[in-house]
């Protein structure tokens, strides 16, 4: 049985992934699990005990076959006949780690415990951020599985 630990006992890592070239699904999937600590022998679904994840050159990620152009983003703005759509390629001109983002979004708990698991992940637009004070463990994408990076 997994042992229980209690909110002082959590301690929260800090990891650095290069998002270059990276598939955003398959990013967004380990994401994910690091967030919400399932890469942790101690995981209970009802504890925040995930890592922190800083993603930098979220600009250079790639869509595999041809989601770039034909995937949609839907929203609703509240009011009759409300409803915008948008495709990564227009989302990311204006908001580069948006894609990912909702990618993450989606993977995590609906509710109160995955909105806080969600303000752990950076992402920056460079290869610079502002969190190297926290020593982060550097991430290969491509050691982990060589599908996880797009050569094109």
């Amino acid at each position: 049985m997994t042992p229980f630990i209690k909110k002082k006992e959590v301690k929260k890592d800090w990891y650095l992934i290069d998002a270059e070239n990276a598939a955003v699904g398959r990013l967004a999937s380990y994401i994910s699990k690091v967030l919400r600590g399932k890469n942790k022998p101690t995981f209970n679904p009802h504890i925040d005990n995930g890592d922190f994840v800083v993603v930098t050159n979220i600009d250079k990620i790639k869509f595999t076959g041809k989601k770039l152009q034909n995937k949609k983003y839907y929203k609703h703005t509240g009011h009759p006949g409300g409803i915008k759509e948008t495709t990564p390629e227009k989302l990311s001109e204006k908001k580069p780690g948006e894609a990912l983002k909702l990618a993450v979004k989606r993977m995590l708990p609906g509710g109160v415990l995955g909105k806080k698991q969600l303000t752990k992940l950076k992402i920056y637009s460079g290869s610079d951020h502002p969190h190297s004070s926290q020593n982060p463990k550097i991430i290969e994408l491509d050691k982990l599985n060589n599908k996880n990076i797009v050569r094109n």
